[in-house]
C-alpha cells in the first residue's frame, strides 16, 4: 500500500473529487432534462386515449435505449464543425454522456410522475411524496452511469482512476486503486441508496397507517 501511495500523482486525490463533481454535474443536467420530459409524459399518459398511448410508446422505447449505444450516436450525429445561426453547435463530452442519460431519465421520472399524480387524485397525499425519495435515487443511479463518460475520455471520477492506473507499472498497485476507486465512488452512493430505502419506508408505513 505505501507503495502505491508514493506511486500516485501528488493531485490524484484533487483530480478524482473534481471528477466526481463532473459525475454529479452530469447527473444533474440528465435528472433536470428528465424532470421536464417526464412530466409531460405523465400527463400524457394520464389523460389517456391518443396522447396515452403515444407517451407509453415513447416510454417504452426509452426505457430499451441502451447509454452506450445513445451517447455514440450523439457523438457522432453532429458534425465537429456543425453551426447554427453562424455560431458553432458541437455537443462537448459533457452534454453528450448527460443527454444519453435523458431516456432513461425521462422515463423514470414518467413512471415516478404518473405514480404521484395518480396518488393525488385518490387524493393520498403521503403516497404522492414517494416521488421526492424515487427521484433522488434516480439521481444517484445517474451518478453512476454517468461513468460511460470514461468511454469518450470525459474526465470524471473512472477517467481520472483509468489514466492513473496506466502510470502504476505493478499489476496489484492497479488493482488497489480500482479497489480504492470503488470504495471512493461507491460506498458513499450505497448509503445515499440506504437513505432513500429507509425514507420509503418510513412514507409508505405512513400512508398505509393513514388508508386504515
Amino acid at each position: 500500500m505505501s507503495d502505491l501511495v508514493h506511486g500516485l500523482s501528488g493531485d490524484f486525490l484533487a483530480r478524482f473529487l473534481g471528477g466526481m463533481a463532473l459525475n454529479f454535474e452530469i447527473a444533474a443536467i440528465a435528472l433536470l432534462i428528465g424532470l421536464a420530459l417526464g412530466f409531460v409524459l405523465a400527463l400524457g399518459r394520464l389523460a389517456g386515449g391518443v396522447a396515452g398511448a403515444a407517451s407509453l410508446s415513447l416510454v417504452s422505447l426509452m426505457r430499451a435505449a441502451p447509454t452506450f449505444v445513445v451517447m455514440f450516436f450523439l457523438l457522432n450525429a453532429l458534425p465537429r464543425d456543425a453551426t447554427l445561426f453562424g455560431r458553432p453547435f458541437a455537443l462537448s463530452g459533457v452534454m453528450t454522456v448527460a443527454l444519453s442519460l435523458v431516456p432513461y431519465s425521462a422515463a423514470y421520472v414518467g413512471d415516478a410522475a404518473l405514480d404521484a399524480l395518480r396518488h393525488l387524485r385518490a387524493g393520498t397525499t403521503h403516497g404522492a411524496l414517494l416521488f421526492l425519495p424515487n427521484v433522488t435515487r434516480a439521481f444517484f443511479v445517474l451518478v453512476m452511469s454517468s461513468s460511460a463518460g470514461a468511454a469518450i475520455g470525459v474526465t470524471e471520477a473512472i477517467t481520472v482512476i483509468l489514466r492513473e492506473a496506466e502510470h502504476l507499472p505493478e499489476l496489484g498497485d492497479r488493482l488497489v486503486l480500482f479497489a480504492l476507486g470503488i470504495v471512493l465512488f461507491g460506498i458513499p452512493l450505497q448509503v445515499a441508496f440506504a437513505l432513500i430505502g429507509a425514507i420509503q419506508r418510513r412514507v409508505a408505513r405512513v400512508t398505509a397507517a393513514r388508508a386504515m
